[in-house]
């Protein structure tokens, strides 16, 4: 069967590798995210159907989050084989962490939902929501550190807390529409 997923576009000239890597693995993790959100809505379901759907969907979601861990430690290798940002590198060793600990996640929930026991189905449904939510977690992560890694810090002492000129830009730049043209 072809791939599903999308090869990822090459990056365009100038774009940053950091950027570039955080985007690719923001897509995936948010991949990961849906499926072991959809295998939770699945699971909790009454049917027999439903629930098997939810089953099939958290092997789906290990199947992911076993590439994902992957791909983070192709990452965190080759960081560590070459001169990077030291930042870059801490945020790349705790988005593995994450990236293992979903997967142990998914890896312990498909093995309980395959269990033939009501004992192991309670907690493999349990495992799907911890799976759901490290899942979330990492999803919001990767888009925290592409948004930081995107855009240059700026220097917040250097901003005088009350200087007027800034407040009155800040006002001009948030206000309604109609609020602009009335001044």
């Amino acid at each position: 069967m072809p791939e599903a997923r999308p090869n990822p576009r090459p990056a365009a000239a100038g774009d940053d590798s950091a950027a570039a890597a955080l985007r690719l693995l923001g897509r995936r993790a948010h991949q990961l995210r849906a499926t072991t959100r959809a295998a939770e809505h699945f699971s909790a379901q009454s049917s027999e159907a439903d629930r098997n759907t939810g089953s099939w969907l958290m092997s789906c979601a290990l199947t992911m989050s076993e590439e994902l861990a992957a791909e983070v430690d192709a990452l965190a290798r080759q960081l560590k084989e070459q001169p990077s940002d030291v930042m870059f590198k801490q945020t790349v060793s705790l988005l593995r962490v994450r990236a293992h600990q979903v997967h142990a996640a998914t890896r312990a929930a498909d093995h309980f939902l395959d269990g033939d026991s009501a004992e192991d189905q309670d907690t493999g449904s349990w495992l799907v929501s911890t799976a759901a939510n490290l899942g979330r977690q990492l999803a919001g992560e990767v888009d925290d550190a592409t948004a930081a890694v995107r855009r240059p810090t700026v220097d917040k002492a250097s901003i005088e807390p009350h200087d007027p000129v800034l407040a009155r830009r800040v006002a001009q730049a948030t206000a309604m529409p109609a609020a602009r043209g009335a001044t």
